[in-house]
C-alpha cells in the first residue's frame, strides 16, 4: 500500500509562507516550556530591553504569493550588471598554478560520488580543506594552519 503523502499534505493549505516562514502552536509550546517562558511576548521582554524594542508596527508591504516572490527577485537579480568576475581570484587579477587547479580545484573525486553513502560535493571540500591546511602547516612550519 502507499504510504506517500499528498502533495496536499506537504505543502498544508498550499500557500508559500505556510511552508516556509512559522512554526506550529505546539513548537512554539514546546520550546516556550525549555526556555522557562509562558509566551513569546515575555520571552521577549526578558530578553530585550524595552529601550531598543519598537512599539509601533513595521510598514511592511504585502505578503507576496510564491509566484510573486520568484518574479520580485527575478527583476532585482536582472537589475544587476555583471562586470569582472572576481571569483577564485582574491580582489586583483591572480594566477593560480594548473597543480593547484587540477589537484585542489578541479579534481573530480571530490565532486563525484566516490563511496556510495556519500555522495556529496562536502566530502569533497572538506577533503580539499585538509589537504590545503596540510600543505600551509608544512610550508609554515607551524603546527596549526587556518
Amino acid at each position: 500500500m502507499d504510504q506517500s503523502p499528498t502533495l496536499h499534505a506537504l505543502s498544508e493549505d498550499g500557500r508559500f509562507e505556510q511552508r516556509h516562514i512559522g512554526l506550529a502552536s505546539d513548537d512554539v509550546a514546546t520550546m516556550l516550556e525549555v526556555v522557562g517562558h509562558g509566551s513569546v511576548e515575555e520571552m521577549l521582554d526578558a530578553l530585550l530591553p524595552a529601550s531598543i524594542r519598537a512599539t509601533t508596527p513595521l510598514a511592511l508591504p504585502a505578503a507576496l504569493s510564491e509566484h510573486g516572490a520568484i518574479e520580485r527577485l527575478r527583476g532585482i537579480a536582472a537589475a544587476n550588471t555583471p562586470l569582472t568576475s572576481l571569483i577564485g581570484m582574491g580582489y586583483s587579477d591572480t594566477h593560480t598554478p594548473g597543480v593547484i587547479l587540477r589537484n585542489i580545484l578541479e579534481n573530480p573525486a571530490w565532486y563525484t560520488a566516490y563511496t556510495p553513502y556519500q555522495p556529496e560535493i562536502s566530502q569533497g571540500r572538506l577533503e580539499a580543506l585538509v589537504n590545503f591546511q596540510t600543505m600551509i602547516a608544512d610550508l609554515t612550519g607551524m603546527d596549526l594552519a587556518n
